[in-house]
């Protein structure tokens, strides 16, 4: 069970009464009266043939405070839409598919990227981001939660504790991040955020100095989250990356535009496992590799965005502070695991850091050589200014798509 402690610029709530769901989810319901609570769901056609996507559907099938359920449904040709409408047809509540591989939202991308409004590449920012999109058209929402597909140790609780912060009208929270214990099969995961993330953040406030985005990121008890909720009004001015880097890119627009005041985490599961990424040592287009890549450069990126200046220099020392720092942190991880009873295989664990040590390398090299880079996908105050027919074009497509 976790304490009261407070030890950050945002608010931290805690699970330390045990609340049952019931009484959570009873007061959901008197607030999805009045506001409406909506959730979206960005997957792969795979994971619908994976083990966990099923009982997350069975799990929100149970629930009635959900007004609407906007799914975005990535690598699907038309038979297998076809039979993910057949699949996500037990949820209870009205939803939506986004068929973004479909002829007609690949045309209205098509559309959008000859006016430079689209993203630039695939994969789970995309998918987020014409979900936002999806759900700013219908206009319906007041809360928006926001999980991955691959969530093994999915539950009622889950899904109450992330929305409540933002669907409690007596709250002020604008934006909310769920965190819990990385702990499966008897071991410490969460390897990014632990190898990487973790000592990254303490090395760019040794080399750099103290900064506040810096400071904004490292109080989040698990800052690789893919779970969030958020009031509905913010889906139109956030800026988000297409890449790996969408949790930080995502925090730090939080960090940007709110209030510290208006933004919280909460302690949303006991136990949480997920499918997991292998680390790609042998190609750093994959796993891992290309998730740490990813998440450096959008650190390095958004530092950079503040005032920051980077050379190849700098870029070397934060290399040889942070491989110092992670190892470091690494002996408390193994003790932390020790104590607990948790299997920790340090030389898996080394090899880890060696290779995020020469990404930051990596990630850096790439944001020196590509100084005109743009990664941020447009927000959609900009796409509906420079195509304002786009929420009823966004809308016809999905219901058309809906009606096959």
């Amino acid at each position: 069970m976790a304490d009261f402690h407070q030890n950050g610029v945002i608010s931290t709530l805690h699970n330390i009464s045990n609340r049952s769901v019931d009484d959570l989810e009873k007061e959901l319901r008197e607030f999805s009266k009045e506001r409406a609570i909506e959730l979206i769901l960005p997957c792969l056609f795979s994971e619908i043939e994976g083990p966990a996507l099923g009982k997350i559907i069975k799990v929100l099938s149970e629930i009635d405070y959900l007004n609407h359920i906007i799914i975005g449904l990535d690598k699907a040709n038309e038979d297998q839409y076809k039979k993910a409408k057949e699949f996500f047809s037990d949820l209870n509540q009205p939803h939506s598919i986004l068929w973004n591989d479909g002829p007609r939202l690949s045309s209205l991308d098509k559309q959008l990227n000859s006016l430079n409004l689209s993203p630039k590449q695939s994969g789970k920012g995309k998918n987020v981001w014409y979900c936002m999109g999806y759900t700013l058209a219908r206009d319906q929402a007041k809360s928006v939660a926001l999980h991955d597909c691959d969530i093994l140790t999915y539950s009622r609780e889950f899904i109450a504790r992330l929305v409540y912060p933002v669907s409690n009208p007596l709250f002020d929270y604008e934006f909310c991040k769920g965190y819990y214990p990385r702990v499966g099969d008897n071991k410490l995961n969460g390897r990014v955020s632990r190898l990487l993330v973790t000592p990254l953040l303490k090395t760019f406030t040794k080399v750099l100095g103290h900064r506040d985005l810096i400071e904004f990121i490292d109080v989040f008890r698990y800052p690789l989250a893919g779970d969030c909720s958020f009031k509905s009004r913010l889906l139109k001015e956030i800026r988000i990356p297409s890449d790996w880097g969408l949790e930080i890119g995502l925090l730090s627009e939080m960090q940007r535009s709110q209030a510290n005041k208006k933004i919280c985490q909460v302690d949303i599961a006991k136990m949480y496992d997920h499918k997991h990424q292998p680390l790609s040592e042998e190609d750093s287009d994959k796993g891992l590799s290309r998730m740490s890549i990813d998440i450096s450069k959008t650190l390095i990126r958004k530092l950079a965005a503040q005032g920051d200046t980077f050379t190849h220099n700098t870029l070397r020392t934060i290399k040889a502070t942070y491989y110092r720092t992670a190892l470091d942190l690494l002996e408390t991880y193994h003790n932390d695991a020790k104590i607990n009873g948790l299997d920790h295989n340090i030389n898996d664990e080394e090899i880890a850091i060696e290779l995020f040590a020469n990404n930051i390398i990596t990630a850096g090299k790439q944001f020196l050589d590509n100084p005109n880079e743009n990664p941020l996908i447009p927000n959609w105050y900009r796409v509906q200014d420079a195509c304002p027919s786009i929420k009823e074009d966004l809308l016809k497509a999905v219901s058309d798509d809906n009606n096959i």
